[in-house]
């Protein structure tokens, strides 16, 4: 694995040396874009708007427009921002990790210690098991500021880079109906989703649908026509909820049996 992020993390007064890895691969099937006419592939290009020439990416910089001319920035800039933040991961506290929302987790990765950092990213590490606790940190990569939280996946240390409040759409401009639920309806589907609890493991979920559109594409390939199961869902109404609840306990109990 490459780093993708090499300084410290630090907690209190303790300082650990560490590189970054991305702990998440795509698993997208790299498709190439083409002119339909002739399958030639389409090509992007960094073109000048006013000569129409290319641009190599050693002559591209970055700007910010103000008023009607551009202040250029080098990469010094970038890191002049926020020197300590570019170079550090400070955890700032620490919160129980039953109080993080799901929705704000984005990308995690790996932690791994260098030089002399062993022994007290053990440390952290194990102090985070102990304490079921969470690290919030803050730090720049990329010419962005991420707000990250430090936790322990298999005995490694994962920083997971999480959204900030202000990326969080409100959910008010969600419309919800204000239909109401009986006591019956809720206890049934209490019931139903306690039939259907188990303990998570995640390595038991496949991408399938890679899989799938591998197969679709050799069948392509080989001419021979592709097959489409057709699938067809339509809304449960409101008047049969309480029936769809109960065949669904009764097809889980035959499942389990």
């Amino acid at each position: 694995m490459k780093s993708v992020w090499n300084g410290t993390i630090s907690f209190g007064l303790v300082s650990i040396p560490i590189k970054m890895y991305s702990a998440s691969e795509s698993r997208t099937l790299d498709l190439d874009m083409l002119d339909k006419h002739d399958h030639a592939r389409i090509r992007y290009k960094r073109v000048n708007e006013d000569t129409g020439e290319e641009v190599e990416w050693k002559n591209i910089v970055k700007g910010f427009k103000k008023d009607d001319t551009y202040i250029i920035l080098e990469k010094e800039d970038f890191e002049n921002a926020n020197v300590k933040k570019s170079k550090t991961i400070d955890i700032e506290e620490f919160v129980d990790e039953s109080e993080v929302a799901d929705m704000l987790f984005k990308n995690p990765y790996y932690l791994e210690p260098q030089k002399e950092g062993g022994k007290a990213y053990n440390l952290l590490r194990d102090a985070l098991k102990k304490t079921g606790k969470l690290g919030v940190a803050t730090f720049v990569m990329r010419q962005k500021e991420n707000l990250s939280l430090i936790g322990v996946y298999k005995d490694v240390i994962v920083l997971h880079v999480i959204r900030f409040a202000e990326e969080i759409r409100d959910p008010k401009e969600v419309k919800i109906p204000k239909t109401k639920t009986s006591e019956k309806e809720i206890k049934m589907a209490e019931t139903l989703i306690e039939n259907y609890t188990e303990t998570f493991d995640f390595t038991k979920y496949k991408d399938i649908y890679n899989k799938q559109l591998l197969k679709i594409i050799e069948s392509k390939a080989s001419g021979k026509k592709v097959k489409v199961e057709k699938t067809k869902t339509e809304p449960t109404a409101a008047k049969d909820l309480m029936a769809k609840l109960k065949a669904s306990l009764e097809q889980r109990k035959k499942k389990a049996s």
